[in-house]
């Protein structure tokens, strides 16, 4: 085996392996643990982050920011690639903002130049058009890491009427018209909640036991977690207009059905807590949408549509 080739399939053993000791290695390569070191010394150069334990149960492991081992990419995917990479720079705020940065960056310097030229010619002229907003969300790793680690945060979270402290155990992130959502179990309303991240002014671990909720995801999340004695029906008939405005709301349930025309409708539960906000949004909708269910939302909504009235009579 070459010298270029045995540094190859080395990389790659040692970013599979936790743990090893050069014996271990020389043995798995038919070498002797001197080269076994040179090869590591050389790797190590090249910028695998190794790190070595003396003593009877010593070895090498690499570092947690390991390198992946190098990958074949045809050049179809590699513009794919880096074209869905810069795509993000339109976002204020990333999970892994740094890293994408810096992977566009590398993966942009490797290219060969002739692909490389043809990436600026299609910058310019190809875009994922995402609106501009000023909104931070400062906690997206850390509601990231929450979800997968099944952690519970304690987070103060400013709605539009109140500033409050909640416990949620998140279940995912997303992003939708440029604002950041975290869909979470909140422990308050004993149930399934979105949360707009950049209204999360503080976001720090909870002493609160966690649930499993291994078994939800963003996928499923709208039917996890009900309490059928909080939920109320929703049902509104919606123009073609009125469909644009909710397909860009970020919320679960009620679902949003469509028909040929482009008219159709919400239908669904949602939660008591709930109730002000979707008589606001409907308020919004004006005669883009004609809620007819349920009593409850429709007094809600005559509630805020006599207060209105009231400041103007």
């Amino acid at each position: 085996m070459s010298k270029s080739k045995r540094l190859m399939e080395l990389m790659m053993t040692v970013n599979r392996k936790r743990k090893f000791t050069v014996g271990e290695l020389a043995r798995e390569f038919g070498v002797s643990q001197r080269t076994i070191l040179r090869d590591l010394q050389e790797l190590g150069e090249l910028g695998v982050p190794l790190y070595s334990e003396v003593g009877p149960h010593g070895g090498y492991q690499v570092l947690r920011e390991r390198l992946l081992p190098p990958i074949a990419f045809t050049e179809e995917e590699a513009v794919s690639i880096f074209f869905a990479v810069h795509a993000l720079r339109h976002y204020s705020s990333l999970p892994f903002e740094t890293e994408s940065s810096s992977a566009l960056k590398k993966f942009y310097a490797y290219m060969p130049e002739d692909v490389r030229e043809r990436i600026d010619q299609m910058k310019n002229r190809v875009d994922f058009i995402t609106p501009a907003r000023k909104a931070v969300s400062p906690y997206l790793s850390t509601l990231l890491d929450a979800a997968v680690q099944q952690k519970v945060l304690l987070i103060r979270y400013q709605s539009r009427e109140k500033s409050s402290d909640r416990e949620i155990q998140p279940i995912g992130i997303f992003t939708r018209n440029g604002l950041w959502y975290c869909s979470a179990y909140c422990y308050r309303s004993e149930g399934m909640r979105v949360f707009r991240c950049d209204r999360i002014h503080s976001a720090i671990p909870s002493a609160a036991e966690a649930l499993d909720l291994r078994h939800i995801h963003l996928e499923n999340k709208a039917s996890a977690g009900r309490k059928e004695r909080n939920e109320v029906r929703v049902f509104a008939e919606l123009t073609l207009e009125g469909v644009e405005a909710c397909e860009a709301e970020p919320w679960p349930e009620p679902k949003l059905a469509m028909r040929e025309d482009g008219t159709g409708w919400l239908q669904g539960t949602i939660s008591r807590e709930d109730l002000p906000y979707f008589a606001r949004f409907f308020i919004g909708l004006g005669g883009e949408a004609t809620v007819k269910d349920s009593p409850e939302l429709l007094a809600e909504i005559k509630a805020m549509l006599a207060e209105l009235l009231g400041k103007y009579s």
